[in-house]
């Protein structure tokens, strides 16, 4: 039974979602552990929304600790078809100011202590990342931003670094030198399972503060982003309450069929163990 559309996942800053009604706690189990946290479920704008702290409620988890697998798979197995993400992340570009939210569209990998696929181990899948966000997710959320009069810049690069240090200043300016536009610990893995799960995916990028590569900008400490963090999230909440109203019900995006052609293995040798694991993902196509 599909008991959520869209789905919410909360950096940091968002712990929680105003205004949801009927509200009910949900612990999904997966194939690949426990998620972060119980899933809030209710209503919100007349949608069915399961909302989760990527972190866990109290901010317990490290980036790197996080068990993406089953996160993702928990939002599938409820019936979720749509993911909106918030996180906080440090500008690489002078017009990109703190408080200001960007949606990206492009993602540059430096992490490497995390597992990014559902597969393996007797199934092998590769599907199409060369546009990693969904389009319609990403217009909605500019909208969104537009609507609530939130700075809200579609568009750019995401930098995706394994943390939980910051950036040292050679690293800021590397990704600079990229032409990079924020750096963050937590959304590539997202994207590249939720495009898996043939779900929806867009972020916004909530900029906390400048990395450590402006002159004039004293290094980052936790107690600056913090205080630039209550802010983001008022707005956060504001601008993904407006985006849930306007999410359209029909899907004009290929995230939906995105493992139609990505299954190299012959389906004669694939392990049953493999095949039941993840069946909510297959069952369409095996």
């Amino acid at each position: 039974m599909k008991k959520a559309e869209i789905g919410i996942i909360g950096g940091s800053g968002l712990y929680a979602m105003p205004g949801l009604t009927n509200v009910r706690e949900e612990r999904v189990t997966t194939p690949f552990g426990d998620p972060s946290d119980a899933f809030i479920l209710g209503e919100l704008e007349g949608r069915q929304v399961a909302f989760l702290a990527r972190h866990g409620r109290g901010h317990r988890l490290l980036p790197s600790e996080l068990n993406f697998r089953a996160n993702i798979f928990a939002m599938k197995m409820l019936g979720v078809d749509r993911i909106l993400s918030v996180s906080a992340v440090g500008s690489l570009k002078e017009e990109h100011k703190p408080t200001d939210f960007v949606i990206p569209d492009q993602f540059i990998d430096r992490t490497f202590a995390r597992v990014s696929t559902f597969f393996g181990e007797g199934i092998v899948a590769h599907v199409a990342f060369g546009d990693p966000v969904c389009p319609t997710v990403a217009a909605v959320f500019e909208q969104a931003c537009a609507k609530v009069d939130v700075v809200g810049k579609k568009g750019g690069t995401y930098v995706c670094m394994e943390g939980p240090q910051f950036s040292t200043r050679a690293e800021s300016n590397l990704y600079r030198s990229w032409g990079a536009d924020v750096i963050g610990m937590t959304n590539l893995q997202e994207a590249k399972l939720a495009r898996e799960a043939e779900i929806c995916y867009a972020t916004m990028a909530m900029v906390t503060d400048y990395d450590c590569w402006r002159e004039g900008h004293d290094d980052v400490t936790v107690d600056q982003i913090v205080a630039v963090l209550h802010q983001n999230a008022d707005n956060a909440a504001k601008v993904v309450k407006a985006a849930i109203a306007a999410m359209p019900n029909e899907k004009s995006c290929a995230c939906a069929d995105a493992l139609k052609y990505a299954i190299l293995t012959d389906r004669k040798v694939i392990p049953a163990e493999a095949r039941q694991r993840l069946s909510v993902l297959l069952d369409k196509y095996l």
